[in-house]
């Protein structure tokens, strides 16, 4: 089920909140707890319902480990048994198939593919169980009954794209007697922040996506100028698609007074390499720190093996972003770029901030290129169209893409001014006027949730804010995360 659609928002999600707090005003907390971890499983199972059996499995066998685990303390086969569950559980849905291709292309066999159906969501709850087994076999667990086990694996506002929980940040807020009343400032907060996430996702993500798919569709029209408008466009889109998908957790997760880790922090801001990993994607870098990079020996080996465990991690990272040589090249390129700000550390700090971020933002847009694209062919293709320098005119396909029904409506029926016939990219440099003061001059919405205070000038903006993203919903799109 999308945050941004009409069955979660109309009813899925006032069903949720109000059975949530009801069966908990009537005292029956057993049964509220049973409920949310019911409707999660709806949630989840909304697309195919066969997804179930897959996330069940995982939690039943995951939970068994840990069982395991708090009877025979210590026991490394416990922990080798579960860690090669899950994993092999992620790499048959996920990367069975991309083996299979490279096994053919390199051994020149002809295995066929099975066309493995990649469930919603599996690389995140993998590695929430992996990081929850791994803190169970080292004795960090408080004894956790299934229903507290399988709600915190399965609780749906960061089920399919994150942020990656803990046990110590999720469970202990299901048993807090005062998160089970409602309360309407959470509510308030909660509500306002989902909305600023869904019109980030719904009006400027999937806005820029409609260039994103024209342009890498056809690369071969594409001219420097406009290989740099779909570059940026891309750069915008992942931007504001995962940015707003955060925003939607955590609005969700306030609305039921969960408080979820924050997993985006303005990583646009970020004036190197370093700090841009520190921003973006926030629990998945935690747990790689944790569970790979610290266990690798970290830093405390020398500066070679540093930077080789670093250049691992991000090559890993990845590789979990997708079954193709594209993520793995952009990890590839991440890790390098991280070592190499890491070996020429002073000659960095002595430039300019503006210079600092300028090299670290137009990086972050190469490296998008090998993210999004088909194939690191596709990509490379595209970082060619821009180096040859040759600029024309943009072209009308992606102009387009930008024109809105409801700023053209505007336009024609209330200004009287056909601004498309002056300027037919008008709308597209005002997305990207748009795009850079949000992503560089605005505070975002964990800030802003921080500060909120309930006005009547919040409540008519997130309710006009609400109604534009409701009345867009005929261009449904999913999150780019989902398919990680």
């Amino acid at each position: 089920m999308l945050f941004n659609s009409y069955v979660f928002i109309l009813l899925f999600l006032p069903i949720c909140i109000a059975g949530y707090f009801e069966l908990n005003h009537l005292k029956c907390q057993k049964a509220a707890q049973v409920f949310l971890l019911a409707v999660s499983l709806w949630f989840y199972g909304f697309f195919n319902w066969s997804y179930l059996l897959i996330i069940l499995c995982s939690i039943f066998v995951n939970y068994a480990f840990y069982k395991g685990m708090m009877r025979y303390p210590g026991r490394r086969l416990l922990l080798v048994g579960a860690l090669t569950f899950n994993l092999g559980l992620l790499f048959y849905f996920k990367y069975f198939d991309f083996f299979l291709e490279n096994v053919n292309l390199i051994f020149h066999q002809d295995f066929a593919l099975q066309q493995i159906l990649l469930p919603l969501g599996i690389s995140f709850f993998t590695f929430q169980q992996i990081s929850f087994i791994i803190d169970a076999y080292r004795g960090e667990l408080p004894p956790y009954g299934l229903i507290r086990y399988a709600s915190f694996v399965a609780f749906f506002p960061q089920l399919i794209a994150g942020p990656i929980v803990t046990h110590d940040e999720l469970i202990p807020q299901f048993d807090d007697r005062e998160k089970k009343r409602f309360n309407w400032d959470n509510f308030s907060r909660g509500i306002y922040i989902f909305v600023l996430g869904l019109g980030k996702k719904v009006l400027l993500a999937d806005t820029f996506g409609n260039a994103v798919n024209w342009g890498f569709g056809n690369i071969a029209e594409l001219d420097t100028t406009n290989a740099l408008i779909v570059m940026l466009a891309y750069t915008f889109q992942i931007y504001f698609d995962f940015s707003g998908y955060c925003d939607m957790a955590i609005g969700i997760g306030r609305m039921l007074n969960i408080d979820l880790p924050l997993n985006f922090n303005s990583p646009y801001k970020a004036l190197t390499i370093n700090e841009f990993w520190k921003r973006w994607h926030m629990t998945l870098t935690r747990f790689f720190t944790r569970y790979l990079y610290i266990p690798l020996g970290g830093n405390r080996r020398g500066r070679l093996r540093t930077y080789c465990n670093v250049f691992l991690v991000f090559l890993v990272s990845g590789l979990w972003h997708g079954a193709n040589w594209t993520f793995v090249f952009w990890g590839a390129l991440h890790g390098a770029f991280v070592v190499f700000s890491r070996i020429f550390k002073n000659f960095f700090e002595k430039l300019h901030p503006a210079l600092n971020w300028l090299l670290t933002f137009s990086f972050v847009n190469v490296a998008w290129l090998f993210f999004r694209a088909d194939s690191v062919t596709d990509a490379l293709r595209i970082v060619y169209r821009i180096g040859q320098l040759d600029f024309g005119k943009i072209n009308p396909n992606i102009a387009e893409s930008f024109n809105l029904v409801e700023f053209r409506f505007l336009f024609d029926k209330v200004f009287r001014y056909d601004i498309l016939d002056a300027q037919p990219f008008f709308f597209g440099a005002l997305f990207m006027g748009i795009a850079f003061v949000a992503v560089l001059g605005f505070r975002n919405a964990f800030e802003k949730m921080t500060a909120f205070r309930p006005t009547a000038g919040r409540l008519l903006s997130a309710a006009f804010l609400l109604v534009w993203c409701v009345f867009s919903f005929s261009g449904i799109s999913t999150f780019l995360y989902f398919n990680f």
